[in-house]
């Protein structure tokens, strides 16, 4: 079996006046993400991870921000046009892993939906789509509540 792996990054700035969004789950909170698009950086980071590992660059190829089509966008549409370019090549995620950090709030009670979210879109088990939430331990921006992190790993193979 042929396997590839790649990793993502991805951190936005907490502002007001914006809705969270992590895994494409609405979480309620008095701060959201910045950004041109939902701002959703774990669904960003498992993006980059698969594009990664196919050596297909990263979400601002294919997304830019200076693109007006794609502002405000949903981020699972995104994720959907990339497991579409996955597949395409003949790839599909065999499971994904990732760490979302965050001082607040709490997502320990909204991993199951943003795994159903996320597998839903990827056509995947639930169970194939790892999400782990941890703090900063108050240390540097998003340890200081100015912005959320993620990262991720992907596994593609070929069936």
């Amino acid at each position: 079996m042929n396997i590839r792996i790649g990793n993502g990054y991805d951190i936005h700035q907490l502002a007001t006046g914006r809705r969270l969004i992590l895994g494409g789950a609405e979480i309620p909170h008095e701060l959201g993400l910045l950004g041109h698009s939902d701002a959703d950086v774990l669904t960003h980071a498992i993006m980059d991870a698969m594009l990664g590992a196919l050596s297909l660059g990263d979400i601002g190829l294919y997304f830019p921000p200076t693109e007006p089509k794609w502002a405000g966008a949903d981020s699972l549409v995104l994720l959907s046009k990339v497991n579409q370019l996955v597949q395409e090549r003949g790839w599909q995620v065999g499971n994904i892993d990732s760490v979302v950090v965050a001082e607040r709030p709490k997502l320990k009670p909204h991993i199951a939906t943003m795994r159903d979210r996320l597998s839903t879109v990827l056509q995947v088990q639930p169970d194939q789509i790892g999400i782990k939430a941890t703090t900063n331990e108050k240390l540097g921006p998003v340890g200081r509540e100015e912005g959320i992190a993620a990262y991720a790993v992907a596994l593609l193979h070929q069936p």
